[in-house]
């Protein structure tokens, strides 16, 4: 049985979760990949001998790994998908930072939730996600989002003004800081914090939410995922930001961006009891305030 961990930094206060997780897998016997950074940074940092773990740089191709456990928040999750992408290896998350809606492994439940993965009691969550079809080589072979594609004015500069196309058809045109389009998974992240709508990850469809939007009366619109979407940005200056997840570049104006929904899924561990309604409710503190 082998495991491979992804993180993108170890911290002295991570430093027992990995502990803890190489006792369990040393009783176990789970043999370990390692990301190269996480071996790097154990051994340089915190003098741990990691010769007897193999370690990976880039996408995962060996066909034995059972999951992949990103050690982090959910941004360090969303940086672990492409490694798991080639071999559709199943990924868990180790919540190491805040809110943490799709890292949920616990520091109390850590120990309990590796044995349930190892003895199968869990299922697999198939998580839709963005590809940007156009540029297409901007973000290289990794033009996928499991959040969100974001477009956003660049540093003091004045609102965009952003046409928005679905399917050939013209939806309207955004005057704001920006624009999000977000899978159901991506709901929860950016989308939800401007105002956007919380969509269960079952659901076929994508929202638009922009950001900071001049006219009050444009709000979040949920379409379905089969759609194609255009966005075609103009503005003051010479440019402006498209994000995928946590990846950004600057564009021209006048760039045509086009989104459809990709091909192909993220495979994510959920354990028995854990729903995303549970999750929801605890994440967003839903009944903390006992007035309502």
């Amino acid at each position: 049985m082998k495991i491979a961990l992804y993180g993108t930094e170890v911290r002295e206060e991570f430093l027992p979760i990995y502990m803890r997780l190489f006792e369990f897998a040393e009783t176990n016997n789970i043999n370990i990949l390692l990301h190269e950074k996480i071996e790097n940074d154990l051994r340089s940092l915190f003098h741990y001998n990691t010769g007897r773990f193999e370690k990976f740089r880039t996408a995962i191709t060996q066909p034995d790994i059972l999951f992949l456990l990103s050690i982090g928040g959910d941004g360090t999750f969303l940086s672990a998908v492409p490694y798991s992408l080639e071999m559709m290896i199943p990924i868990a998350g180790i919540n190491c930072g805040r809110l943490g809606f799709l890292a949920d492994i616990t520091d109390e439940t850590l120990e309990d939730s590796l044995q349930n993965m190892i003895e199968g009691n869990y299922t697999l969550e198939k998580r839709s996600m963005l590809e940007l079809i156009s540029p297409k080589a901007m973000f290289g072979d990794i033009n996928f989002a499991v959040n969100e594609l974001t477009v956003h004015k660049l540093d003091n500069s004045s609102m965009i003004k952003i046409e928005t196309y679905i399917n050939g058809e013209f939806l309207v045109t955004y005057w704001a800081d920006g624009l999000i389009i977000a899978t159901p998974t991506g709901s929860t992240a950016y989308s939800l914090s401007v105002g956007g709508p919380v969509v269960t990850p079952n659901v076929s469809g994508l929202v638009i939410t922009p950001i900071a939007s001049h006219n009050l009366t444009v709000r979040p619109v949920v379409v379905p995922d089969d759609v194609e979407i255009e966005l075609i940005i103009e503005g003051r200056g010479n440019q402006f930001l498209v994000s995928v997840d946590h990846r950004s570049v600057p564009l021209d104006f006048s760039t045509s961006i086009k989104i459809k929904k990709a091909s192909v899924t993220v495979p994510t561990v959920k354990f028995n009891g854990h729903t995303f309604y549970s999750t929801l409710r605890n994440k967003m503190m839903w009944g903390a305030d006992k007035r309502n």
